[in-house]
């Protein structure tokens, strides 16, 4: 295949998931069909499935990319430069405030997360490893600047997570808003404590 062609495939991939999300959006991802996002694309059904071989494939790709640009936001946080304390509550608020925009205040968008999640479809579970890797590194880079203990690096990560799950899942932000509970902050300061040197 040539460049010119790759590259064009590469296009038509990306127009199918940009009107498939937006329609998602707009209608819901159960009443959304295969028909629907070829006639928006002026295409037929089979030309969309030799692109994506089922509506979940291209579920699956939507939310990769809604993951993915979480996921590059939280390696930017780990990457930069500065005190990892002020990092890592960045770290934790953005991926918060990320998944709240993204899911909570858009009940159609809400309900393709809650039809991935149900599923258990690889694309959350590699989402969750890459989000407890990402916090991982970060709370690595504490260790190494005398911010953090955690003699434990693994086990602190996943508790870290564990803590913040009510913040980061968008099924427990959207049930928990209303619930009583301990702010993002709140928790994010108890989980600062415990990674906090002993001496």
């Amino acid at each position: 295949m040539t460049l010119i062609a790759e590259h064009i495939e590469g296009d038509t991939r990306d127009r199918i998931l940009e009107v498939a999300e937006r329609l998602f959006r707009q209608i819901g991802y159960q009443k959304t069909t295969v028909g629907d996002i070829a006639k928006e694309l002026r295409m037929s059904p089979a030309n969309v499935y030799r692109f994506f071989e089922s509506k979940k494939a291209i579920h699956q790709a939507v939310a990769r990319g809604l993951m993915g640009e979480v996921e590059l936001e939280a390696q930017r946080i780990v990457a930069r430069p500065g005190p990892v304390l002020e990092r890592f509550r960045e770290l934790l608020t953005t991926i918060h405030r990320m998944n709240t925009e993204r899911y909570v205040g858009d009940n159609k968008l809400h309900e393709m997360v809650a039809i991935a999640m149900e599923e258990d479809w690889d694309v959350c579970v590699a989402h969750m490893e890459c989000i407890a890797g990402v916090i991982g590194q970060m709370i690595a880079q504490g260790v190494a600047s005398g911010e953090f203990e955690a003699p434990d690096l693994p086990l602190a990560s996943l508790c870290a997570c564990t803590a913040m799950i009510r913040f980061f899942h968008p099924q427990m932000i959207a049930q928990c808003a209303t619930k009583p509970g301990p702010t993002i902050d709140q928790m994010i300061d108890f989980v600062i404590a415990g990674l906090s040197p002993r001496h």
